[in-house]
């Protein structure tokens, strides 16, 4: 359960990197929405999960999963680089969380 309210909780950490990012072209309530509800729900969810993990595994894995989901959204959809100095950075933070998730 923990491990699912993590997950979560860095998927929501995304949907506010993504209503920020809108927010700060076109002030609108959906974006704001987004950008508030998004990272309110992250926290909620992050703080729940603590019943279950230890707080330095969930937050360091829920740091990194959310900076490497709001990387690839904006290299996907708000074309960021995707220099390979970038993609290798990526893929050194994913280690990590795995090794995190490993060892705990």
């Amino acid at each position: 359960m923990g491990w699912f309210l993590v997950i979560a909780a860095a998927l929501m950490e995304t949907v506010g990197v993504i209503g920020l990012k809108r927010y700060s072209g076109r002030k609108s309530l959906l974006n704001a929405s987004l950008f508030f509800g998004g990272f309110g729900a992250s926290f909620v969810l992050l703080y729940q999960s603590f019943r279950y993990i230890q707080l330095s595994i969930a937050y360091a894995v829920w740091i990194g999963l959310g900076t490497a989901a709001a990387v690839l959204v904006n290299m996907l959809f708000f074309g960021e680089s995707r220099s390979t100095p970038r993609l290798l950075s990526l893929a050194v933070i994913v280690v990590g969380v795995v090794g995190l998730k490993a060892v705990s």
